[in-house]
């Protein structure tokens, strides 16, 4: 017998403890309750992923139930917001429960390592198609913004960059390297920098999370800050694989441009440098310019190729 609606959602999707106080009500209803405590602001995202778009036929569910959730959790790191609840939507082609099974331990997984509430969302027949609206709280004045970055600030990127990039490469068969694990793991298993966007809250002056690719990433920041960025080439945190990357195919721009790290990238006053987490590094500085450029052997050139866009 065919899973209807609700039982879908009631096998695969209310299995989840509540873990904040702050969800009066959650699936069952038709809204969710939430109290907002006082001196905090609600931070509200939301992301879609569609089949052959953003992931490829056939993908693994787990990793999609996974990456689903880091992408929108990413988007709140970005902010200096604590995540607290998500609603999640869904367009099945069929109802496949050995795919719904594993989509819903690679979401659930995740949220509840973030200690994140399910509390809703919907389901319905239609192109293989999944959104996720991500709530969180921070508190009042403190959330990081695109259109704050000072002249003068240092650029600074949690993690490393372009691993996600050289793992699409791998799973498209455009590329082959002896240790692919790693550049695959980066691509399907992002891990959202929840607890760093915390601490840089305190004291970034500007914040983004790389999903689109540094230099577009970055570009949002310029252009909503009216500043412009000098990246050095030789501070750029690569991994050996990319490293290699280049070597081999002298593609030098794709770590720059490939996106999907969900790495974080921030200004700091310099006086703050000190403050920087251990898992970030510094690989620029904003100045008086325009749009993003590159320090490479003491030559500066401006960056064209910028990242991944919609309806480009």
């Amino acid at each position: 017998m065919a899973v209807s609606e609700f039982g879908l959602i009631n096998r695969y999707f209310k299995q989840q403890a509540v873990h904040n106080s702050t969800t009066q009500l959650g699936i069952g209803d038709d809204c969710a309750l939430l109290s907002i405590p006082e001196g905090f602001e609600l931070v509200v995202t939301t992301d879609t992923m569609v089949e052959n778009v953003h992931f490829l036929a056939g993908a693994n569910p787990e990793w999609l139930g996974h990456k689903l959730l880091a992408v929108n959790l990413s988007d709140l790191a970005s902010m200096g917001a604590k995540p607290l609840s998500v609603l999640l939507a869904l367009a099945l082609p069929t109802v496949d429960e050995d795919w719904l099974r594993g989509f819903a331990q690679g979401f659930l997984s995740l949220a509840q390592y973030h200690a994140v509430d399910l509390i809703g969302g919907d389901t319905t027949a239609g192109a293989l198609t999944l959104t996720v609206q991500a709530l969180g709280l921070v508190p009042a004045g403190l959330a990081m913004k695109r259109s704050t970055a000072k002249i003068g600030d240092l650029i600074c990127m949690t993690g490393c960059l372009g691993d996600a990039g050289l793992g699409l490469k791998i799973a498209q068969g455009k590329y082959g390297c002896a240790d692919s694990d790693a550049a695959l793991n980066r691509l399907h298993r992002p891990e959202p920098q929840i607890a760093v966007g915390l601490v840089l809250r305190e004291f970034a002056t500007a914040c983004i999370d790389i999903s689109d690719g540094l230099v577009a990433d970055l570009g949002h920041i310029t252009e909503q800050s009216g500043v412009g960025a000098c990246l050095d080439w030789e501070r750029l945190p690569l991994s050996s694989a990319v490293k290699q990357y280049i070597t081999a195919t002298g593609d030098w721009q794709m770590p720059l441009c490939a996106g999907d790290d969900y790495e974080l990238c921030f200004t700091i006053n310099p006086a703050d440098l000190k403050s920087l987490p251990a898992t970030c590094t510094q690989i620029g500085v904003i100045d008086q310019g325009d749009g993003v450029r590159i320090t490479q052997s003491g030559t500066t050139q401006r960056l064209t190729k910028q990242g991944y866009e919609h309806f480009s």
